[in-house]
């Protein structure tokens, strides 16, 4: 029996990136997924494919999630169309960057209607049908170093991470007695499309600070939330796992 046979998974931010290599791994340690996109269809509906191909139920629904009637949608659709929710991955987020006299009212509240409202609005939606699954539900928060550590020119994107952290200690303790289990993973600088903007220079910086002197890679953040999202961590819950190389320490 593979590691996630059964499981009924639920992925924002999946179409890309991290959200596409949490996707496979999933699918391809047995369990069905669910994923929302906001603008990338064509790459949506490709990893679906790549999904069916495996044997695995897979659905792809677009949707915003900074719009709670959005997520109220895709929860339901994916609940019914994989016949209910074992765990949810809150990976959908944008990363700007902006000295703090330059982000206007309205970068600030795009950033935290994505980063933060949106994984507010899933774990919502969501809760009722973890409840129901009979098995130990997940849901799996996607944080940042920047949350733990701070960043320059980004303080909406590092703030709205941060509350991510305690989104999650909240609901590990009102989810608990339910058996579901909530927990944040916090990457450092990964190799995706999101940090595309960075120079050479940027990245070999980021290396010289990091232990490990390189920088990671998306699948290494997916193994992380397939080892939250399986029974190997029945017994972990409001806890922060740093994927980030040591940059933290």
């Amino acid at each position: 029996m593979q590691l996630l046979e059964g499981r009924k998974a639920v992925v924002t931010g999946g179409s890309r990136g991290i959200g596409r290599e949490i996707c496979l791994l999933l699918a391809e340690n047995g369990a069905d997924v669910a994923l929302a996109y906001r603008k990338s269809a064509v790459e949506a509906e490709q990893l679906r494919e790549e999904i069916a191909a495996m044997g695995r139920s897979c659905i792809a629904v677009q949707a915003d999630v900074s719009v709670s009637a959005d997520v109220d949608r895709f929860v339901t659709q994916a609940a019914q169309a994989l016949g209910g929710i074992d765990i949810l991955v809150n990976c959908a987020g944008v990363f700007p960057q902006a000295l703090i006299e330059d982000i206007t009212d309205e970068d600030w509240s795009r950033v935290m209607r994505i980063n933060l409202d949106g994984a507010f609005y899933a774990c919502r939606a969501a809760a009722p049908y973890l409840k129901k699954s009979g098995k130990n539900g997940r849901i799996i928060n996607l944080s940042s170093q920047a949350a733990l550590n701070g960043t320059a020119h980004g303080v909406h994107y590092g703030a709205s991470k941060a509350a991510l952290l305690g989104l999650t200690y909240c609901l590990a303790k009102e989810l608990g007695p339910s058996g579901i289990c909530v927990n944040c993973v916090a990457p450092g600088v990964i190799e995706t499309e999101m940090n595309s903007h960075l120079t050479k220079e940027d990245f070999d910086c980021l290396c010289e600070e990091t232990p490990l002197e390189r920088l990671g890679k998306a699948e290494e953040v997916a193994k992380t939330v397939r080892f939250l999202a399986s029974e190997n961590a029945d017994f972990i819950t409001g806890q922060v796992v740093n994927v980030d190389g040591g940059m933290v320490i």
